[in-house]
Order: C-alpha cells, then sequence, then structure tokens
C-alpha cells in the first residue's frame, strides 16, 4: 500500500466518521475530522488524529458546505476526502470541488454520481444495458400535471420519487387519486429541503415486495465485481430499520443474476469504489426482480456484507481511491455465515416514532462473541434535532441465521442508552415477530404489525421501580436519632401506616398515581388500581438497581428520572394533577391547543389568525431530523392563537396554535 494516503479528511460526523475513522487507524493514516458548533464535544472529534470547526449547527453552513470543508481539507495537509455516507457522499460538485482542489475523492467520479443520482436518467441508462426496471414515468421535469397524469397512467397505487437524494426522504405511497395534487406538493417541498431539487418521478407499486440490494467494488482499472446481497425489506417510511445477509430469498441461481445485472448497471455509469445496486422483488417471484436505483456511496448497513464475506469495505474505498486494482476476481468471493444490523434511532416509537433529543446520562453498548457495534454515542453526548436520527447500529454474525438473530436480540437486550428515548425495545420484538424470524417479510410488514410491535402500556414494576427510588431519596441517612413524624415512611401514631403518594408520568402517556407504605428496602406498592404488592429496592451498584416487584427481580439502568431495561428505556416525570386539573388538562392548554408533538423547526404555515378551518385541515408542518410531521385541526373552528412563523425552532409540547371550536360544537 505503498500509495496509500498519508492523510484522510472524513467529511462526515457521528457513528459514520466513528467507522470510517477506526478503518484509518488500522491502516496508520492520519484522521482528520470535521464538526458543527452542535458537535465540538462529539465522540468523532475525540478518537480523530485532527479535528476541524467548520461551522454552525445548520448543516447548511458546515457539514454541507463545499467551501469549509476543503479549507479544513487544506488547513490539515490532507491529501483525500471521505464523505462518509449522507450529507455530500453522493454530491457530484462536491466531487469535483475536491478533485479541482488536488484533493482524491473516496467516491466514484463526480459522472457517475450525476447519472445515478438521476433516477430518471438511471433507469434509462441501466435499461439499455439490459437490466430490469420498474415501470413508470419517463422524461425528467416533469410538471405536477404531467406527474399526475403519468400516476393515472400507470394506476395506483403509485410511489412519487425525489429523482435527486435517496434514503426515503420525499418518497410518497398514493392510493387514492384524490391526494395526488397534495402528495406531489409535499413531496416537492421535502425533496427540495432534504437534496435542493424538487424533481420527482412516478413508479407503479408492487404490493407486498422484497427490497434487496447487492454490493459492488469497481477500481479503475475496468475490474468490477458484486459482493452478494442484503436484504433490506423490514421498513418504516421507506427507511431501513433492519437489513441483513444474505437474503433467505434467494437461491444460487437468482443471487448470480441479480449480480451480474448489478455488475452491468455499474459498468454502464463507468462505476469507480464501492456502490450499491437496488431492486425490488416480487416475494412471490423473485425472479422478476427490477432495478430501482443505485446508490452511488458506502451503505449505512454495509457492516453485515464486511461480516459475511471478511472484506473492509472502507479500506478497498482508500485502496482503490489510491490507483489500486481489485485483488480478486468474482470466484474468489464467497459468503459464510449470517450477519443482522439493527439502526438505533432517537426516536419514540409510542409517539409514532417521533424524534427524540436530549443528552446521554447513561450509555452501555453491547459486546460478545459475534457482535459488533458502529456507534458515535458517548456518555453526555448531546443528541439535538439538527441531523439524522440514527445514533448507532449493532451488527451480530453467526454461522447461521437462527444464530445472528439470537445474537442481535441479545444484545439489544444489552443496550441502554438514557437520557433520550430510542428505538431499542421496538427492534427486539421486530426481530422476535415469527414472520421475521421465518424470513417471510416485505416492507409494509412492520406498518400490517405496528401495533403489537410497540407496547401500549409502561410496565408496573417500571413505576414501582421509580417510587422506590423516590421513597429512597426521601429518607434521612442512617445514623442518629429521627424525627418519627418527619419519615416520610407512613409512620404513625397508632393503626396502620399512611399511604405516601408519587405521581408520575412517562413521556407520551398518562400520569399514574403509585402508592408506596413502609421503607423503599420493605414496602407495599401499589401502582394505579393494581393491589398493593411486596416491592424492595435492593443496594445500587453505580447506575444499576435491583427492586423485587412482587417476587420477581428486576435489574434497571438509571439516571435521574431515567430508567431502561432489556433494550426499553422510559422517562419518568413528577406529575402535579391539581396543577394540571388547573391548567385545564394534561396539555398546557387543553384540548383547543396544538403543541409541537418533537422538537424541531416549522417550515410551513398555512393559516393566519382568525382563519376558520376544518378538522383534520393542514395547518403547520414541523421539521426534526430530516422528517416531517403535519399539524391539523382538531375540530372545526377558529384560529384564535397562532405563535409561530416559518422558521420559528420549537421545543418538544411547545403551543403552536389554538383552534377554538365554533360555539354548536363547543356545546
Amino acid at each position: 500500500m505503498s500509495a496509500m494516503f498519508d492523510t484522510v479528511l472524513v467529511a462526515n460526523r457521528g457513528e459514520i466518521a466513528v467507522r470510517v475513522i477506526r478503518t484509518l487507524r488500522r491502516l496508520g493514516v492520519r484522521s482528520v475530522a470535521v464538526f458543527s458548533d452542535a458537535d465540538a464535544g462529539a465522540r468523532h472529534v475525540r478518537e480523530a488524529d485532527t479535528a476541524v470547526r467548520i461551522g454552525p449547527a445548520a448543516a447548511t453552513e458546515s457539514y454541507l458546505s463545499i467551501e469549509r470543508l476543503l479549507e479544513a481539507a487544506a488547513r490539515t495537509g490532507a491529501r483525500a476526502v471521505h464523505p462518509g455516507y449522507g450529507f455530500l457522499a453522493e454530491n457530484a460538485a462536491f466531487a469535483r470541488a475536491c478533485a479541482d482542489a488536488g484533493l482524491a475523492f473516496i467516491g466514484p467520479p463526480a459522472r457517475a454520481i450525476e447519472l445515478m443520482g438521476d433516477k430518471i436518467r438511471a433507469k434509462e441508462t441501466v435499461r439499455e444495458a439490459g437490466v430490469p426496471v420498474v415501470p413508470g414515468s419517463s422524461g425528467s421535469g416533469l410538471t405536477d400535471g404531467q406527474l399526475t397524469a403519468a400516476a393515472l397512467e400507470i394506476g395506483t397505487p403509485v410511489l412519487l420519487k425525489p429523482s435527486a437524494g435517496g434514503g426515503g426522504k420525499g418518497m410518497r405511497l398514493v392510493r387514492d387519486t384524490a391526494l395526488l395534487a397534495e402528495e406531489i406538493a409535499a413531496a416537492r417541498r421535502e425533496a427540495r429541503g432534504s437534496f435542493g431539487d424538487d424533481t420527482l418521478l412516478v413508479e407503479r407499486w408492487i404490493d407486498r415486495p422484497r427490497h434487496i440490494e447487492i454490493q459492488v467494488l469497481a477500481d479503475g482499472h475496468g475490474n468490477v465485481v458484486h459482493l452478494g446481497e442484503r436484504e433490506c425489506s423490514l421498513q418504516r417510511r421507506h427507511q431501513k430499520v433492519i437489513e441483513e445477509a444474505p437474503s433467505v430469498l434467494l437461491d444460487e441461481a437468482t443471487r448470480a443474476a441479480m449480480g451480474a445485472a448489478a455488475v452491468q448497471a455499474a459498468l454502464s455509469c463507468g462505476y469507480v469504489g464501492a456502490g450499491t445496486v437496488e431492486f425490488i422483488v416480487p416475494g412471490a417471484d423473485p425472479s422478476a426482480y427490477c432495478f430501482m436505483e443505485m446508490n452511488t456511496r458506502l451503505q449505512v448497513e454495509h457492516p453485515v456484507t464486511e461480516l459475511v464475506t471478511g472484506l473492509d469495505l472502507v479500506e478497498w474505498q482508500l485502496r482503490i481511491a489510491a490507483g489500486e486494482r481489485l485483488s480478486f476476481g468474482q470466484e474468489e468471493v464467497a459468503l459464510t455465515g449470517h450477519a443482522v444490523e439493527a439502526r438505533i434511532c432517537a426516536e419514540v416509537p409510542s409517539r409514532n416514532f417521533l424524534p427524540s433529543a436530549g443528552t446521554v446520562l447513561a450509555l452501555d453498548e453491547p459486546a460478545g462473541e459475534g457482535v459488533r457495534v458502529d456507534s458515535g454515542l458517548s456518555a453526555g453526548s448531546e443528541i439535538g434535532t439538527s441531523y439524522d436520527p440514527m445514533l448507532a447500529k449493532v451488527i451480530a454474525y453467526g454461522p447461521d441465521r437462527p444464530t445472528a438473530l439470537r445474537r442481535l436480540r441479545a444484545a439489544l437486550a444489552g443496550t441502554t442508552v438514557l437520557g433520550l428515548e430510542t428505538n431499542t425495545g421496538f427492534l427486539r420484538r421486530l426481530l422476535a415477530h415469527p414472520d421475521v424470524v421465518s424470513g417471510e417479510m416485505d416492507t409494509g410488514l412492520i406498518d400490517r404489525e405496528l401495533a403489537g410491535l410497540v407496547p401500549s402500556e409502561v410496565p408496573a414494576e417500571v413505576y414501582a421501580a421509580a417510587a422506590l427510588l423516590r421513597q429512597a431519596a426521601l429518607e434521612p441517612a442512617a445514623g442518629g436519632w429521627t424525627d418519627p413524624f418527619s419519615v416520610p415512611s407512613g409512620w404513625r401514631l397508632g393503626g396502620e401506616p399512611a399511604w405516601t403518594d408519587h405521581w408520575l408520568r412517562v413521556s407520551g402517556a398518562d400520569a399514574v398515581r403509585v402508592r408506596t407504605r413502609g421503607p423503599a428496602d420493605d414496602a407495599e406498592v401499589r401502582v394505579g388500581d393494581g393491589a398493593p404488592l411486596r416491592a424492595r429496592l435492593l443496594p445500587e451498584t453505580g447506575q444499576r438497581i435491583t427492586v423485587e416487584w412482587d417476587g420477581v427481580t428486576h435489574a434497571f439502568d438509571h439516571a435521574g428520572d431515567w430508567l431502561g431495561r432489556d433494550g426499553d428505556g422510559w422517562h419518568l416525570q413528577p406529575y402535579d394533577p391539581v396543577e394540571a386539573a388547573l391548567r385545564g388538562g394534561a396539555g398546557a392548554g387543553g384540548v383547543d391547543t396544538l403543541a409541537a408533538p418533537m422538537p424541531g423547526t416549522v417550515t410551513v404555515v398555512k393559516v393566519a389568525k382568525g382563519d376558520e378551518v376544518t378538522a383534520g385541515q393542514s395547518l403547520l408542518v414541523v421539521e426534526a431530523m430530516k422528517m416531517e410531521h403535519v399539524i391539523t385541526a382538531p375540530h372545526d373552528g377558529t384560529v384564535t392563537e397562532i405563535d409561530v412563523t416559518p422558521g420559528s425552532t420549537v421545543a418538544m409540547d411547545q403551543v403552536l396554535a389554538v383552534v377554538t371550536p365554533h360555539q354548536g360544537e363547543a356545546e
């Protein structure tokens, strides 16, 4: 590797940057991290050899600023730039700017990025190369009317897709033609905000499809190989949740045919580097696969391919960018064992997976045989809403699929992130679903089974543990005389001890009264209307507590009001029912008040004070972590208060507007 770069700038953040830095360190290459003001204390900044501030929190002024990234490379003597995935990884202008500045761009040529980044041209190009494609609209720059006409000609259901970008941003599944105009407008708005380009195409939607992608590697000397497939069918909002390699759907013949098609797609655009060709596959007929798009970058889910092939894809990106030839051919690529990856995201499953934010108060990441963690987290990390909600990936490998699944479920059970909500418990339940275990998956499985994957109630032992912690905090220190009337144990002169009330509330759930009687190490506890049960708080070990509840022992991690166990986390807040009653209910302003469901930025305001609105009418749009949430009118009425404007930054539960119902409805 005599031609290898001595210094590489990583133009990304979080777990992405940490992952790339890990390979650079192993190869003895000096790493340069970049960071915005929001990431000054981030893990990737600490792990790099050098770090450079590139601007404020807004991505447009930092991670998406080509000028500032090139300045950072010049200041640190970097000879190459690794874009990671996301941000500028598929930006042809960035690739050209790097070349113009004398830097190697560790990715494909700009012309390949442009060609495959335009989904319309990409489909036409690979079709000419003999690769089957999904039926859909043709031509770029279609107007709203032309998109509507194409959708009507194809027939619903159809999928609206941005021509630029990826990751499910701006995609809309439309089953009702009456909603086409509204969905086209929403797709354009999100595509423009995510990629700076609102060009759309429309494709036929295949019901109950499988999403399977092929990893390719291409050097600068005309050699292209594929590294097998990844199954990415478990998705929400067109975003991948669980990925695995290989797919249980494919036999050897279909795998070889899809691999050959992926190689042809890469050759058709003059591809160089690591890339992914994505296919939509009917579950009932895998041989009827169709090309969807090509991602001209390293994928989030690349670790599962690394584990089953034994190859470091980041290392091969570096080697190829340095001018090396592939040292192996297609016949030497072998898939051994099975690997499954789960994406841990800052989101609240019980509130329709809205983004979460906060400080990581306690962190416990798994380890063990066959377990790998790609993470940007550390205790004390500040997780905001400026960037994508993905925090880490937990990957498990085994000699077969059942072993890999079992190891991943156990690894997620040993994962604790306290201080913000995550989807870790949801992932464990998903991986235990019978259809996932059997391999009978499709891209709609999560939506169909969501009710069973997101528990509607917080376990009683969680409330009991929180109440015992509060009880213990109120008890006096051991030693010396204590006035028994000042101890909150319920002791009184004569008769049974009194109950102590603890009002607790978990975000997204109603408040619960938990009553304790006796000291925390030997108490009766009554959760809600349940029967009193014996419970005791056992001695703590750091941030780990053990609670015996109804004869069963439960272990929790805790930090402040946060309790976590087996991949689930709960934020228990004190709740004052008297104050809530005076305010007119649990909300800050009663049922007429519209509050922000997540911290973020108001991007659209469609109404003004005094406007008459109808139930379900869209009033505002709040965006956070690249996700839009539409705020609608709860009933017919008049907008009597509007407290935000486009661009306003809002906190979770902040009042946005008030809709006062019409007199008849109010009565």
